[in-house]
C-alpha cells in the first residue's frame, strides 16, 4: 500500500499549515456559536472551564489526530490503516479516517448552507436592509425577523446563496494545496484577523466594553451548571475541527522537521483568541442596546443587525461584520471539503480538478435536504426520533453527537494505546515529562472526557439520573 501519494502536496513553511489548520478550526463556532452559548451558560465561569477543556482535551486530540495523518502520509482512512499495521495491528482501524472523511462531508452539506446566510446578510448590509428596519424602532426587530425568516424559508434565495458559497469552495480546492488552500488561508485569515479587531475596536467605542469584559471574564461558578460544563467540554472539542478528516489531512501535507505538539498548542491559541475577540466585538453591542446576551443563535442573525441598524455607520459596520463571518466560514468550508477531494484524488484516482468538483456536487446535492428542512417542505421533514423532525435535525444530531464524539474517542484510544510508543515519541519530539503528560491525556483524561460529552448528548446521563 502506497502512503505517501501527497508527498508532492506539503505546505510550504510551517506559518503555512499554522495559517491553514487555524482557518479551519476557525469557523461559525467561533463567531456564532462560541457568544451565544457563552451566553447561556454563564459567561466568565464557562469560559474558565472551555479553557481548561482545550488544555487538557482539545490539545491533545488534535496532537493525536495530526501525528496519524503525518505518518500515514495519506488520506485519513489510509493513513490509520498504514499506522495500525505498523504497529502490528488490524487495517480495520481504518474505521476512523472513513468516519471523520464521512462526518466532514455531513457538516459541509448543512455548514454551507449556513455560510450562505452570511453571504446573503452582507448583501442585506451593504444593501441598507439593517438601516431601513430601524427607521421605524417600534418595528424594527418585527422586520429584522422578517428579514432573516423570509432568506431561511425561501429555497430559491437558500439555492442561489448556498449555490454560489458552494462554487467558491470548489474553485479554491481545485486549485490544489499550495495553489488554492494555502494562498487563501493567507490572504483571508490575516484579514479576518484585522476586521475582528477593528470591529472589537469599535464596539468598545459605541457600546459597553465594561460590562461585556465583565460578563465574559468575571468567574462566578454559581452559574454555571453541570450541563454548561459539557457543554463547554463538548465546544472545546469541536471547535477544533476535529475527528472530521481535516488534521489528519492536514498532517500529511505537514512538511518534516514542524513540531507537532508546538504548532498544536499555536493553533490551539489562536483558535480560542478569534472566540474570545468574537465575543468582545459583539457583547459590547449586545449590552450597549439592551439585547439579551442568551439569545441563542438568533444572536448572530436577528439581535445584532436590530443593533446595527441603529448605529453610527451600521450599514458599514454591518457588512464588515458579515464578510468577516463569511471569511470565517469559508476558510473552515475548503478544509472540509479538502479532506472529501483528497479521498477522491488518492482512492479513486481522479486528477484534482475532478475530484473537487465531484465531491463539491455531491455535497451540494446533499444540501438539499438542508435547505428544503429549513423551508420547511413537507418531503424534508421527517421524524428521526431522538435525532431530529427533519433532514436538517438529523445531520446535525448525527455529526455532532456521534460521528464526531465516536471519532474522537477512537482517535484518543488508538494513538494512546495501539501506535507504538516509540513512533509516537519520535513524531512529537518532546522531553520525557511532556510526552508522559500527553499519554495520560491521551489514554485516560480525553477518552473519559468524550464518553461524558457522548453520554450527555444521547441522554444517558438523564437515564442515570
Amino acid at each position: 500500500m502506497s502512503t505517501d501519494t501527497h508527498v508532492s502536496n506539503r505546505w510550504s513553511s510551517r506559518y503555512a499549515y499554522i495559517l491553514a489548520a487555524t482557518g479551519a478550526a476557525v469557523g461559525l463556532g467561533n463567531i456564532w456559536k462560541f457568544p451565544y452559548i457563552m451566553g447561556e451558560n454563564g459567561g466568565g465561569a464557562f469560559v474558565f472551564v472551555y479553557l481548561i477543556c482545550v488544555l487538557l482535551i482539545g490539545i491533545p486530540v488534535m496532537m493525536a489526530e495530526v501525528v496519524i495523518g503525518k505518518r500515514g502520509r495519506s488520506t485519513p482512512a489510509n493513513a490509520v490503516a498504514h499506522v495500525a499495521t505498523e504497529a502490528g495491528h488490524s487495517s480495520h482501524w481504518s474505521i476512523i479516517g472513513t468516519m471523520g472523511v464521512l462526518a466532514g462531508f455531513l457538516i459541509l452539506s448543512f455548514y454551507i448552507v449556513i455560510a450562505g446566510w452570511a453571504a446573503a446578510y452582507v448583501f442585506y448590509a451593504g444593501s441598507g436592509e439593517f438601516s431601513s428596519a430601524a427607521a421605524d424602532p417600534a418595528t424594527n426587530a418585527e422586520a429584522i425577523g422578517t428579514l432573516f425568516g423570509n432568506l431561511v424559508s425561501s429555497v430559491p434565495q437558500l439555492l442561489v446563496w448556498t449555490t454560489l458559497t458552494m462554487t467558491a469552495v470548489i474553485y479554491v480546492i481545485s486549485k490544489g494545496v499550495k495553489g488554492g488552500l494555502e494562498t487563501a488561508v493567507t490572504y483571508l485569515m490575516p484579514a479576518l484577523l484585522v476586521l475582528l479587531v477593528a470591529i472589537m475596536t469599535y464596539s468598545a467605542v459605541v457600546g459597553d466594553f465594561a460590562a461585556a469584559f465583565s460578563f465574559m471574564f468575571d468567574i462566578d461558578f454559581s452559574k454555571l451548571t453541570i450541563e454548561g460544563v459539557l457543554v463547554a467540554l463538548g465546544h472545546a472539542f469541536f471547535t477544533l475541527s476535529l475527528a472530521s478528516g481535516i488534521m489528519m489531512v492536514y498532517g500529511a501535507y505537514l512538511p518534516d522537521g514542524v513540531s507537532i505538539a508546538k504548532t498544536s498548542i499555536m493553533i490551539a491559541i489562536a483558535d480560542t483568541m478569534v472566540a474570545l475577540i468574537a465575543g468582545l466585538a459583539i457583547y459590547p453591542i449586545v449590552f450597549a442596546h439592551g439585547l439579551e446576551p442568551s439569545a441563542g443563535p438568533g444572536l448572530l442573525f436577528q439581535s445584532l443587525p436590530i443593533a446595527f441598524g441603529s448605529m453610527p455607520m451600521g450599514d458599514v459596520v454591518g457588512t464588515v461584520f458579515f464578510v468577516m463571518i463569511v471569511f470565517a466560514a469559508f476558510t473552515s468550508a475548503i478544509a472540509l471539503l479538502e479532506a472529501t477531494a483528497a479521498y477522491l484524488e488518492e482512492r479513486q484516482g481522479m486528477p484534482r480538478v475532478k475530484a473537487a468538483i465531484t465531491a463539491g456536487i455531491a455535497i451540494w446535492i446533499c444540501s438539499l435536504g438542508t435547505v428544503f428542512s429549513l423551508a420547511g417542505t413537507e418531503w424534508a421533514q421527517i421524524n428521526f426520533g431522538f435525532m431530529g423532525s427533519n433532514i436538517f435535525d438529523m445531520l446535525d444530531y448525527l455529526t455532532a453527537n456521534i460521528l464526531m464524539p465516536l471519532g474522537g474517542l477512537l482517535i484518543s484510544v488508538f494513538v494512546g494505546w495501539i501506535m507504538k510508543t516509540e513512533v509516537i515519541k519520535e513524531e512529537f519530539n518532546l522531553a520525557q515529562w511532556q510526552f508522559t503528560t500527553v499519554m495520560v491525556l491521551l489514554r485516560w483524561v480525553a477518552p473519559l472526557g468524550i464518553l461524558f460529552v457522548f453520554a450527555n448528548s444521547v441522554g444517558l446521563l438523564d437515564v442515570i439520573k
